[in-house]
């Protein structure tokens, strides 16, 4: 995890200027998001969770389809292998961006796990010595949000409050990279996504980082507490809007222990 400290230059393009971390900072940022994801255990780098119609898996729980599947959140894994796959890091022959999850259900792939049959263990030992690129795409990620966020929207005004809290977030009042700031919108953005995907919304309503960065409340100082309290009010409306038979509502403690990280 230590090369991630170089990972965080890729927002100097972002941000106009360079930013620097100090080694620790850079730590605490990585191990957060695993803790969140994992709990910092290798038995969850690949899991399928309960109620869920796919896999998880690295540090960041990055989605990951079985064959045909069809889903409406975005599929995060295949990405993550092709940006790997630009850096030229190795991996198992049969692993590309196309490649389907290689089991189809969730009782195939824990009998694998309990197995630890060939496939599984490479996979496994793929995620467990790439967790600096896994880290390094996320980074990547955050660092294209921004824009990304900005050209969904039509409208100047919402531009601008969107571009104003983003920074807000990430900085001091003396215009300095808040450590726990920076962890924020890359843990938010790798937890719930951008938010410009339309098929990521219940009933037309999202709760990724472009709803919870326009409903903080700019009447809180503290802009890290304005944030998870927006993030935990977007995610209490998708659970209430979102399909009875997903049984969200088993999330709700979970997801707001998270959020209070972000502040507390």
């Amino acid at each position: 995890m230590r090369s991630i400290l170089l990972f965080f230059l890729l927002f100097s393009t972002l941000f106009g200027n360079e930013i620097k971390l100090t080694q620790n900072q850079a730590d605490f940022i990585a191990k957060k998001v695993w803790q969140n994801e994992g709990a910092g255990l290798d038995r969850y780098l690949i899991w399928w969770n309960k109620g869920e119609d796919f896999a998880s898996l690295g540090i960041g729980h990055f989605i990951w389809f079985p064959k045909d599947h069809t889903e409406r959140f975005r599929e995060v894994f295949p990405m993550v292998v092709a940006f790997m796959q630009k850096k030229g890091v190795k991996m198992p022959s049969w692993l590309t961006p196309e490649t389907d999850f290689p089991w189809q259900t969730k009782e195939v792939f824990f009998a694998a796990k309990k197995a630890k049959t060939k496939q599984y263990m490479e996979l496994f030992y793929f995620l467990k010595r790439t967790m600096p690129y896994q880290a390094e795409f996320m980074a990547d990620r955050l660092s294209r949000a921004l824009p990304q966020m900005l050209e969904s929207i039509d409208d100047e005004n919402k531009r601008e409050v969107i571009k104003r809290r983003f920074y807000e977030v990430m900085h001091n009042s003396d215009g300095t990279v808040n450590e726990r700031g920076l962890y924020v919108l890359l843990d938010y953005t790798n937890f719930k996504g951008e938010g410009t995907l339309k098929s990521e919304r219940y009933k037309g309503q999202g709760w990724g980082l472009l709803q919870v960065l326009w409903n903080m409340d700019d009447k809180e100082t503290n802009k890290l507490k304005a944030f998870a309290r927006s993030a935990s009010r977007m995610l209490s409306r998708r659970i209430k809007n979102s399909p009875p038979a997903r049984g969200e509502e088993r999330w709700r403690k979970g997801w707001n222990v998270r959020l209070d990280t972000y502040w507390k």
